[in-house]
């Protein structure tokens, strides 16, 4: 498990793009027989991927954790972007196809990753935050996250919003997990683009056909800052970070967030001429 750490809004206006994609963007987390994560210092979130082909995997305790097993102290969100699979806690088996999510509750001890074939393996999105109570293991199917229509046309951001785990939906102690897919000919997200600085959010865009990229803007309002995104690329998003992108196609992307609340409609509005 590799770590990133905070940095404030006065460094990050000095970066170049190299530090810049150092800092902010994940650029692999979906390796064949394996799991990676991602420890970051913005309310101590977890990013990570796992992709089981013909063996389970099984999510591991890294030692800067400290603790006897993963979620000794904290909650998973996992999202499947891939083929089939299974995701075993403590003995029980929940079907996962594509784009379906499982949330995981503090003090579960052993959590497995299975693909139904190894030809189309499962690719999970894993989201983690410290946890203070637990809630029980709960899966929804992307049939049963009610869809939420926005945008229009004319504004190139016309998308169908489903929400998994949040304030009415999945319960959880602070995550909060959905994902957005964007309408053929839209490319815009998150727009008009906004902020909460009570809690961060990470990204993870995924969908984008070959060759295809999406143009991530972050920073403060005042001092945006772009990043090139490849297909299932992951984004870590600062609290007193916009997070608004553009892409040369349409895609999708998995949001989640950590911090003080877990109301969807928490934000700080910014309008365009607000942003430089």
């Amino acid at each position: 498990m590799t770590q990133r750490y905070a940095v404030s809004p006065r460094e990050t206006a000095g970066m170049n793009t190299t530090e810049l994609r150092e800092h902010f963007l994940i650029e692999r987390l979906f390796v064949a027989d394996d799991i990676a994560l991602v420890y970051t210092h913005y309310d101590r979130m977890i990013v990570g991927g796992a992709v089981p082909t013909d063996q389970p995997l099984a999510l591991p305790c890294p030692p800067n954790l400290k603790a006897d097993y993963f979620l000794e102290r904290r909650e998973l969100g996992i999202l499947n972007v891939g083929g089939p699979g299974q995701v075993s806690v403590d003995g029980t088996t929940y079907e996962l196809g594509n784009q379906d999510c499982l949330y995981v509750g503090k003090g579960s001890q052993d959590v497995q990753f299975r693909s139904a074939s190894a030809d189309e393996p499962a690719r999970y999105y894993l989201l983690s935050a410290p946890a203070h109570a637990e809630h029980p293991t709960t899966r929804k199917t992307q049939a049963e996250a009610t869809p939420v229509e926005m945008g229009a046309v004319e504004t190139a951001n016309q998308r169908t919003i489903y929400k998994y785990i949040y304030a009415e939906g999945i319960q959880s102690c602070q995550l909060v997990m959905g994902l957005t897919q964007l309408k053929t000919g839209s490319v815009w997200n998150t727009m008009p683009s906004h902020t909460h600085d009570r809690r961060m959010e990470a990204y993870l865009y995924f969908n984008l056909p070959a060759g295809q990229r999406v143009l991530h803007l972050m920073g403060e309002p005042s001092e945006t800052r772009p990043l090139w995104v490849s297909n299932e690329q992951a984004i870590i998003s600062p609290p007193w970070s916009i997070h608004t992108g553009c892409g040369s196609s349409n895609y999708a992307f998995i949001w989640g967030m950590a911090g003080e609340n877990r109301e969807y409609t928490d934000m700080d509005a910014v309008a365009l001429d607000q942003l430089r």
